[in-house]
Order: C-alpha cells, then structure tokens, then sequence
C-alpha cells in the first residue's frame, strides 16, 4: 500500500517518531528527513519539544471494549508492518492493556496469551470472592501481569504513555503517566462490582472508560499533533433507540415465580451455583451480562459526547458487534477484525501525516 520511513530516532537507542515520506507523488525523489536531538518523550509535558521532529508527532488512542479490545492487537500489527512509530499512546481498560504491552515490547506475549485463551481458562483467571469489593479478586491476573512487565515503570517506556483509571469517591479523570506499568493497568481496568478496585498513589481507582473511554483528549495534551483513535464500538446498530410504548406481559409473573423457586434452593449450594449466577441463565442474563450491558451502555454514550467536542484526525472502527463483551475466547476472531479494520484506514492516516508534515 504505503511505505513510511522513520524520520527520527528516540533516546536510548529506540526508533521512534513519524514515518518519513508521507504519501510522495509519482516520481519524486525521497530525501532524507533531518533527526531531533530532543524526542517528545524528553520534553516537558503539555510542551512542544525545543527542536522540531521531521514530521508530526503521533498518538494512537485505543478505547475500552473488555473482549473487543483484542482487536486491538490486530490494528497495532498492521500499523507497525506498515512502519508506524508512536510517540504517545493513550489507552482505557483494555486499550490500556493492549498499550502497555506495545509500548513495553511484550506485544506478541500479549497475543499468545489472547490466542491461548479458551471458555476453561478464562475461568480460571476467575477468582471469585464475596469478602472484597468487586466480585472477582483479579489476583490470577494480577500475577500474570507482574511475569510479564515485573517492576517496569512508566517512567522507563520509550514513548509517552497514559492509561486512564477514574478515581472512586470524586469521579476524577485519572491519567497514569508514571509509576509502576502493572498497577496502572490493573487500575485502567477495574470494572466496578466486577474487580475490586486499586490503590495507587493514594487514591482508589477504578476503570477509565467511567469517564473517558476513548482517551483523545489525553494523546493530544501529551503533545501527538497526529491522533489516531480506535473505538471498538461503533459497530453496535441500533443501540439507543426510544421505545415508545412498552409494559408488562402475562408471562412476566411465571418467570419471576420460576427465578423465585430458583433462588431458593441455591441458598444451600451457594458455591457451586456462584458461577452459574455470574454467566446467567437460559432466559435470564447473569450477573456479568447486567454489569457489562450496563456499563456498555453508558460507555457508548460516553463515547459519543466526548468524541464530538474533541474528534480525532482518523478513526479506526473494527466491526465487532457480533463479538461479545464477554467473548475473551474469540480472542484470533478480534485480531482479524482488528487487522481488517487498520488496512481500510492506512491512506487516511497518510494522508493526514502527509498535510500536517
């Protein structure tokens, strides 16, 4: 499709910064862009760096989508085949993850841990507890996270990073843009009443897409000229209709005197029946398909405001809606989407880079 060239390097040895050419008509003759001695990384936040890149800084902003957000690992393939270099990443919930992982260098540990997942091992990264504040510990996964990145921090990645968490009690915006890598996406994670939330700096922090589930707002102020946003869910036609005429129905009491029947005997075999509970049953959604809905919903909406008073430069817009929130097993399904959706949006990011350079 397109070639791009690194036009900068980055401290430490690390490439980085925006992608050489552009879009070059037929026949022109491809020069060599000047370096900059001083990467956005090494400036002042909310400061233009003292000397000027060859080309305009990007940032890719990768929304929450809990299962979706696999297909995160799809965009961010076709982005780095095509020689796309960030110079800020901006993630929520799962686009956190999925940032983390990029900006560490543990991408492809990223993926064949989503490849690998099946129903039987999400399961086990399960940990139900009713003593906590969320229904599931997240201490399996909080291990996994620490093999991983061990005590890597924030401070260390060789771009600029922020993972979005909002703070309980205040409704605080939070921005992890130092700090330990694993708490700052286990905050960006937790999804309130399912993972309990987590305690860094001295706040309790829960999952970001409560406030900001595409962080376009968070990319530019941390200098990207050029954003490049992925939300996962603008593939869910026909959400936020208005019925204008609904009530009960006569088989409304049958089903309640049927859950009531139900609810009895599972009082003595609380256990065994706490995963049933979690995943629903036939005709009655669980408790992980009520708070997932519900915080879809509300994220969608979200989304929607804030995306219009600060739009990105290019949207990338995998088609998910056949893929569940819950869907962690579909995990190679979302890559392919993702992967899809990136290749569609390849001339519109040159072109952006191209004008702005």
């Amino acid at each position: 499709m397109f070639d791009f060239f690194t036009g900068r390097g980055r401290a430490n040895g690390l490439d980085a910064g925006p992608y050489g050419g552009g879009l070059p008509s037929a026949g022109a003759a491809l020069v060599e862009a000047p370096t900059s001695n001083v990467p956005i990384k090494d400036a002042p936040i909310g400061e233009a760096p003292m000397v000027q890149p060859a080309g305009p800084s990007i940032g890719l902003v990768l929304g929450g989508g809990a299962a979706r957000g696999f297909a995160h690992i799809g965009v961010l393939r076709v982005l780095m085949r095509r020689g796309f270099k960030f110079d800020v990443i901006a993630g929520t919930s799962i686009g956190a993850m999925a940032g983390g992982c990029y900006a560490a260098g543990q991408l492809d540990a990223f993926e064949d841990w989503a490849r690998s997942l099946t129903r039987r091992r999400v399961f086990g990264y399960l940990d139900f507890s009713l003593a906590g504040s969320g229904l599931i510990g997240g201490v399996r996964l909080a291990e996994r996270l620490q093999e991983t990145f061990g005590r890597a921090t924030i401070d260390e990645l060789p771009l600029r990073f922020a993972a979005i968490a909002t703070e309980i009690g205040t409704g605080h915006e939070i921005w992890l843009t130092r700090g330990r890598l694993t708490e700052a996406l286990r905050a960006s994670y937790s999804l309130p009443g399912v993972f309990a939330p987590v305690r860094v700096g001295g706040r309790w922090l829960m999952d970001g897409a409560l406030v900001n589930p595409v962080p376009v707002s968070a990319a530019r102020a941390l200098g990207a000229r050029v954003v490049v946003a992925v939300n996962l869910n603008t593939d869910l036609i026909g959400r936020g209709a208005t019925i204008a005429a609904h009530g009960s129905d006569p088989n409304d009491e049958a089903t309640e005197m049927v859950q009531e029947q139900r609810g009895l005997r599972s009082m003595f075999a609380p256990e065994r029946t706490l995963k049933r509970q979690f995943l629903g049953a036939e005709g009655r959604p669980g408790f992980s398909t009520v708070m997932m809905e519900a915080f879809n919903i509300m994220q969608d909406r979200i989304t929607r405001a804030r995306l219009a008073g600060d739009p990105p430069d290019v949207v990338i817009s995998p088609r998910l809606g056949n893929i569940g929130l819950i869907d962690f097993h579909r995990a190679s399904e979302a890559i392919e989407i993702g992967a899809e959706a990136a290749e569609r949006t390849l001339e519109s990011i040159g072109e952006v880079i191209t004008a702005l350079r």
